[in-house]
């Protein structure tokens, strides 16, 4: 069980969610939302179950039907067939062992190896750098397409970076922690991270504690956007924000403040019909959209100031 995620109870709602794969991120972020303590997810034949988990303590029958209710709610708003939701009580060692059997390593990019904390990663990953992750109830384990786009984008956007460039990433929605520490393992010298939920401060201080990375490293704290810029002693060289297509719009007009001059930006969390909204922000604030990536139904875009 994941060290951020113990209770002194010993029983959990295991809820599941069986809807369409584009509604993927639009659950895990209902779920978490709503409480929900440690997330996985399984894909087959165009669909996708999520399993996730909140303490008997912090919920009862009703607020599950409520929450069965928003979920159909928010698909039926994008035109998605409403999805299937379904609850029961386990005890704290069948938590344990769900949570862990629907998660496995995996390499992406050229650079990095995403690794369990329960399990021991090989000798033998030649150049990739090891990515330590518990995520608990934070969203980013590397599964998830946007978070992969993002990870390679990074590594595009850092490849050949030496520690004298003295490289400063922001994250902002920083969840388990994922982007920011993969920004440093890639060759970033300082990441500052923000998240508007307590957990992911907590998922992302154990994970950068997990891969050796000293604190002064990541700054992260709990906050909005604005928060961010006004801690930052200067603006950061790039930017990542994996976050809903409708929240990265509304903050379209702070992303001059978060990066210098020839700033850049990774966007994801955008299903590929969101991307014109999306384009549309950018343009009105003097960004440009330099490359539009895609995997499955969602979009990756890396951005950079306008020259006009």
């Amino acid at each position: 069980m994941s060290p951020l995620i113990g209770s002194i109870n010993n029983s959990w709602w295991e809820i599941q969610v069986i809807a369409k794969q584009s509604l993927e991120e639009q659950i895990f972020w209902r779920l978490q939302n709503f409480g929900c303590q440690g997330m996985a997810s399984q894909k087959k034949d165009g669909q996708i179950q999520i399993s996730s988990y909140l303490p008997v303590e912090k919920g009862s029958v009703l607020d599950l039907a409520a929450l069965s209710l928003w979920l159909k709610q928010d698909a039926i708003a994008v035109n998605y067939e409403a999805p299937v939701t379904q609850w029961t009580v386990i005890n704290d060692e069948d938590w344990s062992s769900s949570w862990k059997q629907h998660w496995s390593p995996q390499e992406i990019g050229d650079m990095l190896a995403i690794y369990p904390a329960w399990i021991e990663a090989p000798a033998d990953l030649g150049d990739r750098q090891i990515l330590r992750l518990d995520p608990g109830s934070a969203f980013g384990t590397g599964a998830h397409a946007t978070t992969q786009l993002c990870l390679e984008a990074l590594e595009m956007r850092l490849w050949g970076v030496k520690p004298e460039d003295k490289i400063v990433v922001a994250d902002v929605g920083c969840g388990s922690g994922i982007l920011s520490i993969g920004a440093l393992l890639i060759g970033a010298s300082q990441t500052y991270a923000i998240d508007n939920d307590i957990l992911a401060i907590k998922a992302t201080n154990h994970n950068r504690q997990l891969n050796g990375i000293a604190a002064e490293k990541i700054w992260v704290a709990e906050g909005s956007i604005q928060d961010l810029i006004a801690h930052m002693p200067e603006p950061a060289h790039g930017f990542t924000c994996n976050i809903l297509a409708d929240i990265i719009v509304d903050m379209v007009p702070y992303f001059d403040k978060l990066v210098g001059e020839n700033g850049w930006g990774i966007l994801s969390g955008i299903l590929i019909e969101q991307v014109p909204k999306v384009a549309d922000a950018l343009d009105a604030h003097k960004w440009v959209i330099a490359t539009f990536w895609k995997r499955q139904e969602w979009a990756c875009l890396t951005i950079r100031r306008s020259e006009y």
